[in-house]
């Protein structure tokens, strides 16, 4: 580990956070490198950097404090180094662990690609994990926003994120269209146009497996009953659709003693109903209009109705699998409409990387927005939690920014870290802060009889409410 980076030195009195055997190893005061970020980065930060010292020293006295230690990336980095994410701030990020960080810039359409997506490739950071649930008193569009209370899994470094893409007219892209369209295309109606960007969307096995095995063991650890698979693999059948197979299997064949899927529930539920239903019988209930299939489809469903019994029968039967986790799954353009009008129903959500992106938004938008919505990219030995919304650079520097964000973010941070009081400590202040109506001017101009306060002062009520 080196002792500085980007020129600045680590704190004297900090200990970095280890990492051995799969588990991360806490002092009592480590060292956490932050990422300020651009527009309203600076103005978000310094509030909550505020909220979370105070927790911590309100919930440790003393006993435990956080060594803040800056890294660069964005327009910051840019000016100082000449560089949007210097190598130093990389390695400080690998070498110490766990990082936070606001948001950062990325031009549309040109110049340098995402920096958020370059971290979590770097890094692998597989994993992007999005809380969603309802604080009291927050606007809302819609009538309960209190029943969605979900954890969204979003695989992180594969789908069309990847950045494998090709501009139209380049060589590049010409040589592939005529690849796809001379050789694995030939003889079918199917082609690519000559004028076409063309992008390459891979979902592998590996990548797959491992995002829904953090998603599962999540839903073991923290008592959540469903884990929802969202795919589009009615439509991409060899990737959406191999998520939600690869899905299942982790599942089965992982965690098949804490574990039910969707229609293996439906067989065992059948027996318990009516115990002597025939095996005909229980697959025409759980797969209907079977009368009107093909000999060999109505065989397969009747072996899967045979093999389910003969396989979990005696271990989930007899109402056991009531009290498993269930695991199903939801085409992707179905959930944006089930988590509102069902969202009692949904609990831990894993999907590939687009889809995760899309949901994580419109689930938040349910419970107040963009601007406390939480998130952490998480692999194995590395976190970095992050603000989830844009830089919003028209505010900058205006201190008027709700910082609920990256303020939530780090409640995570430190629910990661095991120091759950100053968590709580946080959320419970902000909440009842919220409750107050002493709201920045996004929540302000929603609620009747509101104070709008600045950034800073919205944390400096959530201090005093603590």
């Amino acid at each position: 580990m080196q002792s500085s980076y980007n020129g600045l030195e680590l704190p004297k009195k900090g200990e970095p956070i280890g990492y051995s055997n799969g588990r991360f190893a806490v002092p009592d005061h480590p060292i956490i490198p932050y990422i300020e970020g651009d527009g309203t980065g600076r103005d978000i930060w310094k509030a909550a950097q505020r909220v979370f010292d105070a927790a911590v020293e309100k919930a440790f006295v003393g006993r435990r404090a956080i060594h803040w230690y800056e890294i660069f990336a964005g327009e910051k980095a840019f000016r100082q180094f000449n560089n949007w994410l210097p190598d130093d701030s990389v390695n400080a990020a690998r070498d110490l662990r766990v990082s936070i960080k606001g948001p950062l810039t990325t031009p549309v359409g040109g110049g340098i690609r995402s920096l958020n997506v370059a971290l979590r490739q770097i890094l692998d950071l597989y994993a992007c994990v999005r809380p969603v649930k309802y604080y009291q008193g927050v606007p809302s569009p819609v009538k309960h926003p209190e029943k969605l209370d979900v954890v969204i899994f979003r695989e992180n470094t594969e789908d069309v994120y990847a950045g494998i893409e090709f501009k139209e007219g380049s060589p590049d892209a010409a040589k592939l269209i005529a690849f796809l369209n001379d050789d694995l295309l030939k003889g079918g109606k199917k082609k690519v146009r000559a004028d076409s960007g063309v992008g390459i969307k891979p979902i592998s096995i590996f990548g797959t497996k491992r995002l829904v095995r953090y998603a599962i063991r999540h839903a073991l650890e923290t008592g959540r009953k469903t884990v929802t698979l969202v795919h589009k693999g009615n439509i991409q059948k060899f990737t959406e659709g191999a998520f939600r197979e690869w899905g299942y299997e982790v599942a089965t064949e992982e965690f098949r003693a804490q574990t039910v899927t969707e229609r293996e529930s439906w067989i065992l539920g059948n027996v318990e109903t009516n115990p002597g239903i025939s095996i005909e019988a229980n697959a025409a209930l759980i797969e209907p209009g079977l009368e009107f299939g093909s000999p060999s489809f109505k065989a397969s469903v009747c072996d899967e109705v045979r093999s389910t019994l003969d396989a979990i029968g005696k271990t989930h039967g007899s109402g056991a699998w009531k009290q498993k986790i269930l695991v199903n799954d939801r085409i992707a353009d179905s959930i944006f409409q089930q988590i509102i009008i069902r969202p009692s129903d949904y609990s831990v959500l894993a999907t590939p990387n687009l889809n995760g992106d899309y949901i994580s938004d419109a689930a938040a938008a349910q419970v107040g927005g963009l601007g406390i919505a939480p998130g952490a990219n998480i692999g194995d030995g590395y976190a970095v939690f992050e603000a989830t919304h844009g830089t919003a650079p028209k505010y900058a520097d205006k201190d008027v920014i709700n910082p609920g964000s990256v303020i939530l973010s780090g409640v995570m941070l430190l629910e990661f870290i095991g120091w759950n009081d100053a968590a709580k400590m946080i959320e419970s202040a902000m909440e009842k802060t919220i409750q107050q109506k002493s709201v920045t001017y996004d929540f302000e101009r929603q609620l009747t009889g509101a104070t709008k306060v600045g950034t800073s002062e919205f944390a400096t009520r959530i201090i005093g409410n603590m």
